[in-house]
This record gives structure tokens, C-alpha cells and sequence, in this order.
């Protein structure tokens, strides 16, 4: 009988299960990464421990894979004006090397995902949702009307890392060709080392400081080589693997929506607090029904909650007020940098005022709660 090796049984494994891999599924799997399904990619959910690597990138350096996140290159000469029709964000002041956050709305102002901008001096590049990538390709082919434009989805011919942390600047200006610090935050900069091209943005979904790097898939795998055999020291590991679990915890901290939790296309961005990355000095799909939103006031809206207690508020808890349900949790976890139970959830408008005092329902238990502003976390400056 032929004998598998373990890379063998891994594609068998990938064929059989239909999941996408990133370049890097090597060196997760080496890492002893647990390795699960999101969004039809198998993805790291943590190395070590989700709470060991969330702690790691609030003191140090950590590394995270993102290259499951969608890239959309748009070309053309209606480039620009096409996503002024899908984009909340009024692009029309862009600099080459500025990027923005922005989101993709239907005709109702529901949020079809949230994605980060930027322009290039010939294109624009689209960072999507993996979950989202799909439905927003048929979405912007249905809208192309007469612009003039081309739309190449680069997702599989490229990799996409981030590097967040308070010593990650510090650390890249030693490692990068040209220093990162040298980048304004939401800016980026094209580089080249050798024969690679790569560009480096100033952006996170962690609440720290850190870049995050897009390159072709082989400068992808000799590049996270080279970052770790020369970031990280025998001693202190000052540069380490996360995974998908701490992202998730970070980002929870740091008051950042997730798309399929506080964001889905039930709800709009004025309610989710997203308000600012709206423009209303054009017209987009949705801008109509936005702006009758924001004239009459959101519904509801998106609150933190700090809860008393050791039991963590999951996505779908309600949340009340004198036993009456007055909204619903959409994410939660037990702190490990503020050692509390923290949330995030919609209430009714007219309770969403910062210290009201409310109730979550956490498995037929009541739970204290109190409304607070977000974020629950900001990085020191």
C-alpha cells in the first residue's frame, strides 16, 4: 500500500472538504496551528492560545494571515465613478496612497459589507469580506450599467498579511526596505526588495498600531520566513503567530463591527455608528433611504455593554429593561486585557444613552449590564 506523506494527506484532506488554502497553510501546520473553517477557507484559529497570542499583540508584535480577505482590482476609466455608485464614501478627494473605509449598500442603505479603499495611480484596489466576495462580484456585475471599467479579482493570485502590535512599527523599519513609520495611518506605500513587490498599509482591525502587506504569492512564503528568522529572537519571541480567535477578541476590544454580527444587510451605518463613513455631498445606491435615517434618527443603535458577572453575553443574547426585551447582543467575550465581561449590542435608540443601566438574559439567567461608549479599549499614544 503507497505511503502518504503528511503534505499528500493534507491536499487529499482540502480536495475532499471543497476549502481554500492560503500559501501559508505549511506554516500554520508547522506552527501546530488548529486549523478550522471560516468563510470556505481553512484558516488558523490559534497557535498557542487565543488568549496568550491576544495578550502577546497588546504588548508585543504578532502576525496574523488575512489572506482569505477578498482583493478586487478596478480599472478603467470610469473606475473612480463606479465606485462612487456603490461606496458610501465619497472617494473624489483620494490621494494615490490614501486609503479609506467604506462600506457597499443595497437600495435600503443594508449593509452589504464593509471594505477598505484605496488608490493606486492606475487602479483602485477593494479589500472585501471573505464570506462577502462572491455576492459582491454578482453585485457590482449587476450595477456595471455603461461604466466604463474592469473589475479582476486578485484574491487567489495573491497573499495578504498583517503585523499589529505595539512593537510591530519598531520592528518593521528594521526589517522593510524603506521604514514604516514613515507611512500615515490609512496611507500605504508600494515597496520592492530583490525581484518582489509588495505594499505596505497602515491599517489593523486590532486597536493597535501595525501595518498590514499584500505581495504575489511567492515573495508571500520566502517573506514570512524572513520576518520570523529575523523578527523574532531566541529570548523574547518578540514576533509570533495569531490566530483568528484573538483577532476576534482584539478587534471586540477595540469597538470594531464584524460583518454577519453587528453588520448584515438588516441593517444600515447610521444605526451601526458608522455614520462618518457615509458622505452627504453625493448620491450612491442607498444614499436616499440613509439619508432619511439620518434625518429622522436611527431606530436603534449599536451600544457597549459592560456586564457584570463571570458568564459572557453571546451573539443573540436580549437584552432588557424591567423584563422587557429591548435589544440583542451581537458580540461578547470575557476581556483578557480589561478583565471584564464586555459586549457589543443593539438597543432601542431610546435606551442607548452611555451609563444606562440594563439587563442581558444569559441562558435564562439575568445578568447586570451597563450601556458604555466605544471603544472599550485604546491604545496607548
Amino acid at each position: 500500500m503507497p505511503y502518504d506523506s503528511p503534505r499528500q494527506r493534507r491536499n487529499k484532506l482540502s480536495q475532499s472538504t471543497g476549502l481554500l488554502r492560503t500559501c501559508f497553510y505549511d506554516f500554520h501546520v508547522s506552527r501546530g496551528a488548529k486549523m478550522v473553517d471560516f468563510a470556505g477557507w481553512q484558516m488558523p484559529l490559534q497557535y498557542r492560545g487565543i488568549i496568550p497570542e491576544h495578550q502577546h499583540t497588546r504588548t508585543g508584535a504578532s502576525i496574523f494571515d488575512v489572506s482569505h480577505m477578498g482583493r478586487l482590482i478596478f480599472s478603467g476609466p470610469d473606475a473612480l465613478n463606479f465606485l462612487q455608485h456603490v461606496l458610501t464614501r465619497n472617494l473624489a478627494g483620494t490621494a494615490v496612497g490614501q486609503s479609506h473605509y467604506s462600506l457597499v449598500c443595497n437600495e435600503n442603505g443594508g449593509i452589504l459589507d464593509d471594505v477598505i479603499v484605496s488608490r493606486y495611480e492606475r487602479h483602485f484596489l477593494v479589500v472585501c469580506n471573505a464570506s462577502n466576495r462572491e455576492k459582491l462580484l454578482a453585485w457590482f456585475a449587476a450595477h456595471k450599467g455603461n461604466y466604463n471599467f474592469t473589475l479582476k479579482d486578485e484574491t487567489l493570485q495573491t497573499a495578504m498579511i498583517t503585523v499589529q502590535g505595539p512593537k510591530a512599527i519598531r520592528l518593521l523599519d528594521e526589517l522593510l526596505p524603506e521604514p514604516a513609520s514613515d507611512i500615515k495611518h490609512y496611507h500605504f506605500a508600494a515597496q520592492h526588495y530583490l525581484i518582489a513587490q509588495f505594499s505596505v498599509f497602515r491599517s489593523g482591525y486590532t486597536g493597535e498600531d501595525g501595518v498590514e502587506i499584500i505581495c504575489g504569492i511567492t515573495a508571500a512564503k520566502l517573506g514570512l520566513n524572513f520576518l520570523f528568522k529575523k523578527g523574532a529572537d531566541s529570548s523574547s519571541e518578540l514576533l509570533q503567530p495569531a490566530g483568528l480567535g484573538a483577532r476576534d477578541t482584539l478587534r471586540l476590544e477595540a469597538g470594531m463591527p464584524l460583518y454577519g454580527n453587528e453588520l448584515d444587510e438588516q441593517t444600515d451605518p447610521i444605526s451601526a455608528g458608522l455614520g462618518w463613513a457615509v458622505a452627504k455631498d453625493k448620491e450612491f445606491i442607498g444614499s436616499s433611504a440613509l439619508s432619511k435615517i439620518r434625518e429622522e434618527g436611527p431606530r436603534r443603535r449599536l451600544v457597549g455593554l459592560f456586564v457584570e458577572g463571570p458568564r459572557t453575553a453571546r451573539h443573540g443574547t436580549n437584552v432588557t429593561l424591567n423584563g422587557k426585551i429591548v435589544g440583542q447582543v451581537t458580540s461578547g467575550v470575557a476581556s483578557p486585557t480589561l478583565g471584564r465581561q464586555i459586549a457589543m449590542a443593539y438597543v432601542d435608540a431610546a435606551h442607548a444613552a452611555a451609563k444606562t443601566p440594563l439587563n442581558v438574559d444569559i441562558r435564562g439567567n439575568s445578568a447586570a449590564a451597563v450601556v458604555t461608549d466605544l471603544p472599550f479599549y485604546r491604545r496607548p499614544q
